[in-house]
């Protein structure tokens, strides 16, 4: 390893002004130690930090004087909102986040990394993402303050040579701190038949060597499962997230990156997360590669895919195709993220397909809600438009959409409700369009 001088979480949150403006990458990115340590401090003023996806509830996003500026919203940040934090939600997409890191220049940026090697450069580990630039940005300001934090159980990733290269040397980094901290171990949900059904629909939008890009939960892993057990192969990866379900299909060797537009031969990623194996495995794991969240979710880069199929989930689907993904009953509950992009990507071929998988209803305590609506309504937030949606798939079957009518995008999508509101959503399509 190369010396450098190492310090404590304690002497990092010192360097840290009462009044002060701090960025974060996305969740992977996030130093566990030095953040629970802010918040043993109580001195702060105005202390501004802007980040998304919090992996852990930490104490000083619970304090006065403190304010999380999230891109992104997972179950930490709604929990913390909830509980009287000041969590503010900052709409974008994840490309857009590196734009406005960039106008905010943000005097402190703190970032996981690996373990220096023996020249002294530290992977960006699990995350690239939008604040690579921004990182390095803040590494050659000698008026700002950049904090890497590593431990030995984040992994060394690659990046792509020459441009790409998903590092930071030590002589960029103000504050070297070494933890104990491990990534967020993070288990897909455990399936409902519904969620079988489901996945069963869209296995068969996937041949041999389609490229894939898929996001986390129950259905996406079945989806990986039955590849990594079926008969195919020759898969591509182009995929915003590296999940637990996409390793497996590469430990099933179904995974050869051989048809792809660019990037041929490895597997593309801006950020991973998953459970521990996952780790392991990527470390110094030439298969994959991360790449700043500007490459991987362009769309011109994302169309140039052979058979390209984008996987993704939603809140509702309203009559008219519009996609609720990121709010529930008025409030922010996630993020509009790569959505967009890959369902726009997957649109500008005629061979590539984009599949929203979802439920066809959920319950309400001990009332069914359906998830097709006639319209958003109040509570809902059009996170993908209705031109961009291209196959709605839920337990019930799959609706086609690209090139029909407005009439007949909405029955498509009524036939496939939950039989509780399928007849209702059947009349009111008629009367659409």
């Amino acid at each position: 390893m190369s010396t450098h001088q190492i310090s404590t979480p304690a002497e990092a949150v010192a360097r840290v002004n009462a009044t002060d403006v701090m960025a974060l990458g996305l969740g992977p990115a996030h130093p566990g130690a030095f953040l629970h340590a802010l918040g043993e401090r109580t001195d702060w003023v105005n202390l501004q930090v802007n980040g998304a996806l919090l992996t852990d509830l930490y104490a000083v996003f619970t304090q006065p004087g403190v304010t999380f500026r999230s891109g992104f919203f997972g179950p930490a940040e709604r929990f913390l909102r909830d509980s009287g934090g000041n969590i503010e939600y900052v709409p974008s997409d994840f490309r857009g986040f590196g734009p406005i890191l960039e106008e905010l220049h943000p005097r402190v940026m703190a970032t996981a990394v690996a373990s220096p090697d023996a020249d002294g450069w530290c992977s960006l580990s699990l995350h690239a993402g939008a604040s690579v630039a921004e990182l390095h940005r803040c590494g050659n300001d000698p008026d700002r303050l950049l904090i890497a934090e590593f431990s030995e159980f984040y992994p060394h990733t690659l990046g792509v040579e020459p441009e790409h290269t998903h590092r930071l040397h030590v002589s960029e980094i103000d504050v070297l701190i070494e933890s104990e901290s491990q990534p967020v171990n993070l288990a897909d949900a455990e399936a409902s038949d519904a969620d079988r059904a489901i996945a069963e629909f869209a296995r068969t939008f996937i041949h041999d060597g389609a490229t894939l890009q898929t996001g986390i939960g129950a259905i996406p892993s079945l989806i990986a499962g039955m590849l990594a057990e079926g008969s195919g192969g020759g898969y591509g990866v182009h995929s915003e997230m590296f999940t637990t379900g996409l390793m497996r299909l590469h430990q099933a060797g179904k995974v050869t990156n051989a048809n792809k537009g660019e990037f041929t031969g490895y597997s593309v990623t801006t950020f991973a997360a998953g459970i521990p194996e996952l780790y392991t495995w990527l470390d110094h794991n030439p298969e994959v590669r991360f790449l700043p969240v500007e490459v991987v979710n362009d769309t011109r880069l994302i169309s140039l895919n052979h058979n390209f199929v984008s996987i993704n989930g939603a809140v509702a689907v309203d009559l008219w195709g519009q996609v609720a993904a990121d709010t529930m009953a008025g409030q922010q509950h996630s993020g509009t993220g790569g959505h967009e992009d890959f369902v726009a990507g997957a649109g500008l071929e005629l061979e590539d397909r984009s599949l929203l998988c979802m439920r066809s209803s959920t319950m309400q305590g001990d009332t069914r809600v359906s998830r097709i609506l006639p319209s958003m309504g109040d509570e809902l937030l059009v996170t993908t438009p209705r031109h961009q949606t291209d196959v709605v798939i839920t337990e019930f079957g799959i609706a086609e959409l690209k090139g029909k009518s407005v009439r007949e995008r909405a029955l498509a999508l009524a036939e496939i409700a939950h039989p509780d509101f399928r007849d209702a959503l059947i009349e009111r399509s008629g009367q659409m369009g």
